[in-house]
């Protein structure tokens, strides 16, 4: 009977001890991309872009941060996550890189009530970090008339190698990859002397 007893309390010890770790699980850590700063409109704007929000890959519109396990293998982490949603935090990371980027044109979100201009539109089919030490960013943007009449269409692609190991890291050279995609599209628009 002593033995059952023991046995039992035994038991009861091992399974509250079971609860406690079951229910102490460590929430994830969440990150934002590195703040640029901000940027005053211009008084005198030239012109006005609108920019819609992106349209991600359905792989990356998720919370966790992806990670590209080898040439075909990707990973959504799940102790890793985005503090907001990577596509608003990708379209205020580009709106804030344009208007420094072009400092006589309004750089606006596509819903605010602003005088026409054209719209860029961007689709991202990569950001992520890669197996190989490396965060990738790339896709395509497209300008587009008030009538919708496309004007330009181009690629986008920008690699950063990652200072050291670990998610924060990740993050930092995910936006610096970002900023060198920004910087890609504001070049090609003033090649393309679409606010003139």
């Amino acid at each position: 009977m002593r033995f059952l007893t023991l046995k039992a309390l035994l038991l009861l010890g091992l399974s509250l001890l079971l609860s406690a770790c079951a229910s102490s699980v460590t929430p994830p850590a969440r990150y934002m991309l590195p703040s640029s700063p901000a940027v005053n409109a211009p008084v005198q704007p030239q012109a006005t872009l609108k920019v819609s929000a992106p349209r991600l890959a359905h792989y990356l519109d998720v919370d966790g941060i992806v990670m590209q396990l080898d040439d075909i293998a990707l990973n959504e982490a799940r102790e890793h996550q985005w503090a907001e949603s990577i596509g608003r935090q990708l379209e205020r990371s580009l709106r804030v890189h344009l208007a420094h980027e072009l400092p006589t044109i309004q750089v606006v979100r596509e819903e605010i009530n602003a005088p026409s201009g054209p719209t860029l539109q961007l689709e991202i089919d990569q950001f992520q970090g890669r197996y190989d030490g490396v965060a990738v960013a790339s896709g395509q943007w497209q300008l587009r008339s008030n009538s919708n009449e496309l004007l330009a269409m181009k690629s986008v692609t920008a690699e950063t190698e990652l200072n050291e190991d670990g998610y924060p890291a990740l993050v930092r050279s995910l936006g610096e990859s970002w900023a060198s995609i920004a910087g890609q599209i504001a070049h090609q628009l003033r090649q393309g002397n679409f606010f003139e």
